[in-house]
C-alpha cells in the first residue's frame, strides 16, 4: 500500500451521496418553479447552464483536466447539448409557467418509458422481452393516470404537459444520438460534460436575447433560485453521480430517478403549496412500476446453461495446446432507458470513468441498466437528468 493510499482521507458514504442527489435534484423542479416567478424561461435556462458550466470548469481546474480536441467531437457534442440540456431545460421552464412543479417531476419520470420504446426502433442490437413490453404499457397507463383522462384531463393545461412530456422524451433521443456518435471516446467523462454544458450555455446565450429582453430588475429570490439550480443541480449532482457510478455501479446510480418525482411532489406541496389530487400520487406509482419493469433484464440462454454440469472430454492427441485468452476489461454505456431529467454527460453515457478506453466493450443491450453511467447530462444527456 502506497502513502498516498494510506493518507486518503475517506470519502463520504456513498448513502449520504446518493440521498443529496436524490434531494437536490427532486428540488430541481421547484427551482424551477420560482426561477420563472422572476425571469423569462430561457433566462432561467441560460442562468442554469451558465452557474452549472463554471462548477465543472472549476472541477477540471482543479484536476487539471482539458476540454476534447477533434471537430468530429465538438459537433457531436453541439447536437448532444442540444438534446440533453438546451432543449429538455427550455421546455421544462416554460411548461412551469402554466403547470405545477410536481406535475413536471412526474412527467419526468417518463423517460425510461420513451427510451426503451425508441431504444427498440432505433437500436437493431435490442430484443424486448415481454416484462419489459408489459412495463412500457403500464407505464404509461400511469401517465394517462396522472393527467386525469376518464376526466377528458380536466384542469390541466395541455400546452404546459406537452411540453414536460417532450422534454422528458428529448433526453433519451439525446442518449441514442450519443450511444451512436460519441461511445468509446477516449476523453474523460468530465472533460465532454464540461464541453457538453459549454456548448448549451453558448446556444442559449445566442437564442435568451432573440426572444426576452433584459429584465429590468433583478429579483432576488428568483436569481438565488437560479444559482441554486445550476451550480447545485446541474454541477455539483453530476460530479456527484459520475462518483456514484465508479464506486456503486451504474445500476444502483440510476435508482436515484426513482426518487425524483417523490421529492419533487413533496417539495411542491410543502414549499409551493401546490395541489396534489389522489391520482397524481397514484399515477406516479405506476409509472415508476412501469418504468422499474422496462429495466428488467432476461438471463442470457448462455448462462442458464452455464449452470448444467459439463462433462470434459478429453482433447484428442493431435490437438495443438490452447493459449490462454487475455482478460479484457469492459467499459459499459449509459442507455435510453436511463435518462432521468438531469441528463449526464455524454462520455458518462459512453465510458465508465474507471476504465481505460481501449478496454471499452459494446453492451449487446441498449437498455442494460447495469451498464449505466451520467449526461448533463446524458451530465449530459436515459440526462440525466439533470433533473429535468
Amino acid at each position: 500500500m502506497t502513502t498516498a493510499a494510506r493518507t486518503r482521507p475517506p470519502s463520504l458514504d456513498w448513502r449520504l451521496r446518493f440521498a443529496a442527489l436524490s434531494l437536490i435534484w427532486g428540488f430541481s423542479f421547484l427551482l424551477i418553479k420560482v426561477g420563472t416567478d422572476g425571469y423569462a424561461p430561457f433566462q432561467v435556462t441560460f442562468g442554469r447552464l451558465l452557474f452549472g458550466t463554471l462548477v465543472l470548469a472549476a472541477a477540471m481546474a482543479v484536476k487539471r483536466e482539458r476540454l476534447p480536441r477533434g471537430a468530429r467531437t465538438w459537433g457531436h457534442l453541439t447536437v448532444a447539448a442540444f438534446l440533453l440540456n438546451a432543449l429538455p431545460f427550455s421546455l421544462f421552464a416554460y411548461a412551469e409557467l402554466t403547470i405545477p412543479s410536481t406535475l413536471a417531476g412526474i412527467c419526468n419520470a417518463t423517460s425510461p418509458l420513451w427510451g426503451m420504446a425508441l431504444s427498440v426502433v432505433a437500436l437493431s442490437e435490442d430484443r424486448p422481452t415481454r416484462v419489459r413490453v408489459a412495463g412500457l404499457g403500464i407505464g404509461f397507463l400511469g401517465v394517462l393516470t396522472v393527467l386525469g383522462a376518464w376526466q377528458g384531463f380536466h384542469g390541466l393545461d395541455a400546452g404546459g404537459t406537452a411540453m414536460a412530456l417532450l422534454a422528458s422524451l428529448s433526453y433519451p433521443i439525446g442518449w441514442i444520438y450519443v450511444r451512436r456518435t460519441l461511445a468509446g471516446s477516449a476523453h474523460s467523462p468530465l472533460s465532454m460534460t464540461g464541453a457538453q454544458l459549454l456548448l448549451a450555455t453558448l446556444q442559449l446565450a445566442v437564442v435568451t436575447p432573440l426572444f426576452t429582453s433584459v429584465p429590468t430588475r433583478f429579483a432576488g429570490v428568483p436569481l438565488l433560485a437560479i444559482a441554486a439550480l445550476g451550480a447545485l443541480g446541474t454541477g455539483l449532482a453530476l460530479l456527484v453521480q459520475y462518483g456514484l457510478v465508479t464506486e456503486v455501479g451504474p445500476t444502483t446510480a440510476q435508482m436515484v430517478t426513482y426518487f425524483i418525482p417523490v421529492i419533487a411532489a413533496a417539495a411542491g406541496v410543502a414549499i409551493l403549496g401546490e395541489s396534489l389530487s389522489w391520482s397524481t400520487p397514484a399515477g406516479a406509482a405506476i409509472v415508476l412500476a412501469g418504468a422499474a419493469l422496462t429495466q428488467v433484464k432476461q438471463v442470457p440462454r448462455a448462462d442458464s446453461e452455464a449452470t448444467r454440469p459439463q462433462v470434459k472430454q478429453p482433447a484428442p492427441f493431435d490437438s495443438p495446446p490452447r493459449s490462454p485468452t487475455p482478460a479484457t476489461g469492459a467499459a459499459r454505456v449509459f442507455t435510453p432507458a436511463d435518462s432521468g431529467t438531469n441528463a449526464p454527460g455524454p462520455t458518462a453515457l459512453a465510458s465508465h470513468p474507471s476504465k481505460p478506453a481501449d478496454q471499452m466493450k459494446r453492451p449487446s443491450d441498449p437498455t442494460d441498466t447495469a451498464s449505466h453511467s451520467p449526461a448533463p447530462t446524458d451530465m449530459a444527456t436515459r440526462s440525466p437528468a439533470p433533473a429535468d
